[in-house]
């Protein structure tokens, strides 16, 4: 995917944008896909890099990367009931299943009932907790990149984390879907 020329900027402006749009553009559109969709990760994506353009990268805020996974953040918010929706569905798709006992047998082999208990689980955090889980576990990002993405103290990040982290294995039952994590 090319970035789209805007003959308005100076070609030096439009270079710079281009690297980090070439550097960044998959690995931002993977986070985005594993929270939301791969078709919502290609539109989100896409506005995150047009913010981002519109914006102006200021080095004096910081690293390139998790400017970008801020903005992608943010975006994500706006999307938050769809989000939440989605993360509620596959939790009630997971509990129908165990209703059957051919089909509880297949989530049990299959691990499917932890995904659709992750997935409830997710979508019972709230939305700055599950933010830094998501950021951290599907970002890959590191308890620093992750403050600076959402502009939050470092120390914030790990307490939200381990908020989250406890909240998460009570509703799994002690089993620990995040036991490593970026520090």
């Amino acid at each position: 995917m090319a970035v789209p020329p805007d003959l308005a900027d100076p070609p030096d402006l439009r270079v710079g944008f281009e690297q980090i749009f070439n550097t960044h553009f998959t690995e931002i559109h993977r986070y985005i896909a594993r929270r939301l969709s791969d078709d919502d990760a290609d539109d989100l994506a896409a506005e995150v890099f047009l913010a981002a353009y519109r914006g102006g990268y200021d080095p004096s805020r910081g690293e390139v990367r998790p400017w970008l996974y801020g903005i992608a953040t943010h975006l994500i918010a706006r999307h938050r009931r769809t989000e939440i929706r989605r993360w509620k569905a596959l939790s009630r798709t997971a509990e129908r299943a165990e209703h059957s006992y051919e089909d509880a047998a297949l989530a049990r082999v299959a691990a499917g009932r932890l995904t659709g208990r992750l997935a409830g689980a997710l979508a019972g955090l709230n939305r700055r907790d599950r933010d830094v889980v998501l950021l951290s576990a599907l970002g890959g990002l590191s308890h620093t990149e992750v403050a600076a993405a959402l502009r939050i103290p470092a120390g914030t990040v790990a307490s939200r984390l381990s908020r989250a982290r406890k909240q998460l294995r009570k509703a799994l039952g002690d089993v620990h879907p995040l036991e490593e994590t970026h520090g």
